[in-house]
């Protein structure tokens, strides 16, 4: 996904008011500047003599910083107002309402000093940002509020409300033009990933169909000897150990696939894809899909198995808000009379990352029972190791026209467990619950998950800037 590579940058409002001193705007303005630099963040905001202090007071003020704001729409992830002293809530409105960029919204105020409340150096931040809030709340401006309801632009806390900030706006901005690969159709037997295309339409996100056989026959049709082949073959002897007795033209025919897969999302400009796994691109390529899958899925670009496709956006979700390589799995099995432990599994093409140990490559287990297990190398094996674990799953409700979404944060166990694939031994609190919502609310078996904790990302991004129905598991 290259939003992953982009360099966040935030519009950003410095306010204040005439009754308080300007000079407090003009110090706060250089200090917000400094620790945006300092984090990695870029700033457009109005040059310093465009206004009083060169922070924003009046509507005159907030045309000019509005008009900044659309000329880099396509630059600016998220605004941030800062309010050095009580600030103009009309100035900070009117600068949204004109610019309507319609991105995340983070809001601060600064301290006061006990010691520094006399007429020229008092800030009633305090007050001011209940104000700001206010008038935001009357133009229905969703906004993020920090940590602490005030507190100096150079303390950590800030600082890591801004990476916390930075972490939403990389999920809004990239689910609002999120391109999926839908290769090949769903397995016939596999209504349970059915999904409304217009519906995800709706909400920025474009389905992109592409036929199965246009894939078989590219891959049938490429050149063992090019380098793109040559450099594939290289790359998947190096990604995990391959058993003696797989066959050399058993790998060469996944590496060929590999390279067509690149090519479509190269060509078709795709940040994440959803595969028909099984069993066409068996039967009549040769090879399962798995290994490519994990491999793009190892590049920031997530891959979901059977043409889930809401599932892949699940993943794009998790990847954004944490930046961690997630995976797609099914919640598959409980585990013994532990009822906050389950098992989740699949075949599999979870990412060499996100199992976090040595992975093998061979033979589908389950497909090979009824088809030809030569014809179902590509099968990413192993167990992940334990550790932080956020899941998520969103799905289309095409009944009532919405997004809907079920989110929680858990850990991977270290616990054994005797089965074939990917095996990820899971463990969430009040687990019955949440499987209770999943039966009940008509999601899908496969959930995506990530090795991290990012929950609270997705939360505000979901349900505050998306608007979709989330039901946060805690």
């Amino acid at each position: 996904m290259k939003i992953m590579q982009k360099k966040i940058t935030f519009g950003v409002i410095v306010g204040t008011r005439n009754i308080f001193n300007a000079q407090l705007a003009v110090g706060q303005r250089k200090k917000v500047l400094s620790v945006l630099q300092e984090l990695g963040y870029g700033a457009v905001i109005p040059d310093a003599k465009a206004t009083k202090a060169g922070a924003i007071e009046t509507r005159a003020d907030a045309k000019i910083c509005a008009e900044l704001f659309k000329a880099r729409r396509d630059d600016i992830d998220g605004i941030l107002v800062i309010l050095p002293n009580f600030g103009d809530e009309l100035g900070v409105a009117e600068t949204l309402k004109l610019a309507d960029l319609k991105v995340p919204v983070l809001v601060q105020a600064c301290n006061d000093e006990i010691d520094k409340v006399d007429v020229k150096s008092r800030r009633d931040a305090f007050c001011g940002k209940i104000s700001v809030c206010n008038n935001l709340y009357q133009y229905q401006i969703p906004f993020t509020d920090t940590t602490e309801h005030t507190c100096d632009i150079d303390s950590d806390v800030f600082k890591q409300d801004i990476r916390f900030f930075a972490s939403v706006c990389r999920v809004v901005k990239g689910l609002r033009t999120l391109r999926v690969g839908a290769f090949g159709t769903r397995p016939w037997a596999f209504q349970t990933v059915r999904f409304s295309e217009k519906i995800l339409q709706a909400a920025g996100i474009t389905v992109v169909p592409v036929d199965l056989s246009e894939v078989i026959a590219r891959a049938q049709t490429i050149d063992s000897q090019s380098a793109a082949v040559k450099n594939k073959l290289a790359a998947i002897r190096k990604y995990g150990r391959i058993p003696a007795d797989v066959e050399p033209e058993s790998v060469l025919r996944q590496a060929k696939l590999s390279v067509v897969f690149d090519e479509l999302m190269e060509e078709y400009e795709l940040d994440a894809s959803a595969i028909q796994c099984w069993s066409s691109i068996e039967n009549h390529y040769g090879c399962a899909t798995c290994l490519s899958m994990s491999m793009m899925g190892e590049r920031n670009l997530p891959s979901a198995c059977e043409t889930d496709v809401t599932g892949a956006v699940s993943m794009a979700a998790l990847l954004l808000a944490g930046g961690s390589i997630p995976a797609l799995l099914d919640w598959n099995n409980n585990f013994g009379q532990e009822q906050d432990k389950c098992v989740c599994t699949h075949c599999s093409n979870y990412p060499k990352s996100f199992m976090g140990n040595e992975v093998e490559i061979s033979k589908l287990d389950v497909l090979g029972t009824v088809l030809d297990r030569e014809r179902c190398f590509g099968a990413v094996k192993g167990k992940v190791a334990p550790g932080p674990m956020t899941y998520f799953r969103i799905s289309t409700d095409d009944t009532k026209g919405r997004i809907k979404s079920y989110l929680g944060e858990g850990r991977f166990t270290d616990d054994s467990f005797g089965m074939d694939g990917g095996i990820a031994v899971c463990q969430v609190d009040n687990l019955r619950a949440l499987l209770r919502h999943i039966c009940q609310n008509g999601f899908e078996h496969h959930v995506a998950m990530a090795r991290s904790h990012c929950a609270q990302v997705l939360q505000e991004a979901v349900s505050k800037y998306l608007g979709w129905d989330l039901y946060y598991h805690r």
